[in-house]
């Protein structure tokens, strides 16, 4: 086929691509008008508490397996080789540490948004900066995952750019809206068979039209895209083992650990052990999620050998290429293009779907109700679906900023989950694991944490630094081309120059890690917060885990910290929230009544046993 010709869909495309929307609209206005009929904010933003671990498995999926995953990662794999696929390695503990450590701790607290965490163990202060930043990262996010398969679809098949991106965000702020978490997490296990479905259907034409897996394999092999284990230790290179499998663990702990739009999801099942196995549950999803994404790519190098087409479809960006590899291993078979479309935008509706419900959550629970406590239960439940509506608006209008933006998409996308979701992870961390931390420390660490995030970022954007050099187009052995290659990549920059070019896969840790040194620096210098003016349940004992060796006399005294399961008598409990230096001075009976009823959560009957309703 062509580039420069468009292919445009048929007749059986649209049917396809109308009934996935179709579909998930009628599955919002099921749960609008059935069982409790969204009446209530805990059943319009937690769902009961009644799910159960396979749909809450699968929503985890795909709240972050987005249309930028599905149309990044093939681009990547094309352009540089199977490298990328090693951040399956960091799956293993970016999935079993929020199961182990975040769930119990988030859960036994029976919160709603994961910020409430922030006012118990720090401040409101904290709380309210917590989740100002988070609003931030999403509501960029999802400008980014409505316009990418819009922008991407229009590029090699002339549909339909802003009609496309109205008709997506519509859509999804009309389920989001009536059906509130049940209809999100229901409409997410829909739309993931969906991608499974659409990236299989194009792998296996794809395999075939190009002569077969031998075929197939021959050509990225002699192309040079099978990627061997990079040990190289240098944080400026891209990728490496090091860059993906362990900056990849702190990139998962920021979305699968306190990200809210998972949070929201772990405390929507009905017991801790339901929330705990659908994080155990979603890391095979993931794994097969990944290989379906490399493989595809692959495919793609076989049958073009590395080619460039993206100036001939009017694009900057290589990820218009994997849409045009749709549309022409596609050709000829009605409905299967207007499947894989449904793919992608199953992926932009359940990443931007899950955005909405958990901005709405977080803006109700950290920014409205502390103001309005008197505000009955049917106006609360009006007003976050009045917020899930206003988000949606705000996400079209991202989406018109988005185009500005000509990188790949892969790679912004994960620049901004490292940029801000580092710096909140650092937070969480500083609370959970060093029961010192006080509320200035916790500001002073994530505005420090921010600070170098934006300045790394920002540095590394103005002066092209974090870019790779893709691998010689071709599909046989050039070793006058890698040679040339490998000369290019001994030259390093230095200065402040090698500072921006930090990879980007190391921004979360080194920005998480920033929070906690300076929050620790600071809650020293102004003093210590004691154990016991720490709320009961708000600290992890990680360096009792970790000594777990010693006499439990010795751990006492070298971590000084309460047990998780240990239980509280209800006299010792702080009833008032901390000032500015981690302190618990009286509040008005107001902020008592409050701290009261977040704190009696946290009672031992919640720490003994699993919570069921």
């Amino acid at each position: 086929m062509d580039p420069s010709y468009q292919r445009h869909f048929s007749v059986a495309d649209y049917v396809v691509f109308a009934v996935l929307l179709a579909a998930s609209a009628g599955i919002g206005l099921y749960y609008a008008l059935s069982g409790g009929r969204q009446r209530t904010t805990r059943e319009f933003l937690m769902a009961n508490r009644s799910m159960r671990c396979l749909p809450v498995s699968l929503s985890l999926l795909a709240s972050f397996q987005s249309a930028v995953a599905i149309i990044g990662v093939p681009a990547e794999i094309y352009t540089h080789g199977t490298q990328y696929w090693f951040i399956g390695c960091a799956y293993i503990l970016g999935l079993l540490i929020p199961a182990h450590v975040f769930i119990p701790v988030l859960y036994r607290l029976q919160l709603s948004s994961a910020y409430q965490y922030l006012e118990l163990r720090f401040s409101k202060t904290v709380r309210i900066c917590g989740t100002l930043t988070f609003i931030f990262q999403m509501v960029i996010y999802m400008g980014i995952c409505v316009y990418t398969p819009a922008f991407a679809l229009n590029a090699a098949t002339g549909f339909q750019l802003w009609g496309t991106v109205l008709a997506t965000g519509l859509v999804c702020t009309l389920y989001t809206t009536m059906g509130g978490l049940k209809a999100v997490i229901w409409t997410d296990v829909f739309q993931t068979a969906v991608m499974f479905a659409g990236q299989l259907a194009v792998i296996i034409v794809g395999v075939q039209r190009t002569g077969g897996v031998w075929e197939v394999w021959r050509k990225v092999k002699e192309g040079n895209r099978i990627s061997g284990l990079d040990l190289n230790p240098d944080p400026t290179e891209r990728h490496t083992f090091w860059t993906l499998g362990v900056g990849g663990v702190f990139l998962m702990l920021s979305l699968y650990g306190v990200n809210q739009a998972q949070v929201q999801r772990y405390l929507s099942a009905r017991t801790e052990r339901e929330a705990v196995r659908s994080c155990y549950m979603v890391f095979p999803s993931l794994q097969l999620a990944l290989a379906l994404s490399c493989v595809m790519g692959l495919v793609m190098f076989a049958r073009y050998c590395g080619e460039d087409f993206s100036e001939k479809l009017g694009s900057s960006s290589r990820d218009a290429m994997v849409i045009y590899f749709v549309m022409d291993m596609l050709q000829g078979l009605p409905g299967l293009p207007g499947l894989f479309v449904a793919c992608l935008f199953s992926a932009a509706l359940s990443t931007i779907s899950s955005a909405f419900n958990s901005l709405a959550t977080v803006t109700m629970e950290d920014l409205i109700k502390p103001h309005f406590s008197s505000m009955s239960e049917a106006r609360a439940t009006l007003v976050s679906k009045a917020l899930a509506l206003s988000y949606g608006l705000l996400c079209l209008a991202m989406a018109y900023l988005t185009h500005l933006m000509g990188d790949s998409v892969l790679q912004v996308a994960l620049k901004i989950f490292g940029m801000v979701g580092g710096p909140i992870l650092g937070l969480f961390c500083l609370g959970m694991f060093f029961p010192c931390a006080n509320s200035a420390g916790a500001v002073a660490g994530l505005g420090a944490g921010l600070a170098v995030s934006f300045w790394v970022g920002i540095g590394s954007i103005v002066t092209r630094s974090s870019g790779a050099k893709p691998l010689p187009p071709s599909c046989y052995i050039n070793t006058s081309a890698i040679q040339t290659a490998l000369s290019n990549v001994t030259s390093r920059p230095t200065g402040l120059q090698r500072f921006y070019s930090l990879s980007y896969m190391w921004y979360s840790g080194f920005n998480c890690l920033t929070v906690i040194l300076i929050g620790l620096i600071i809650s020293f210098l102004i003093g210590p917060m004691k154990e016991e003016e720490a709320t009961p349940g708000t600290i992890y004992p990680l360096l009792g885990k970790l000594l777990c060796f010693l006499p439990e006399h010795l751990k006492r005294k070298l971590c000084c910290v309460t047990p998780l399961r240990q239980s509280i008598p209800a006299q010792q409990r702080p009833h008032s929230h901390k000032d500015s230096n981690g302190s618990a001075p009286l509040q008005d009976i107001q902020s008592q009544e409050q701290s009261e009823r977040f704190l009696s959560e946290a009672d031992t009957r919640f720490l003994e046993y699993e919570t069921a309703l």
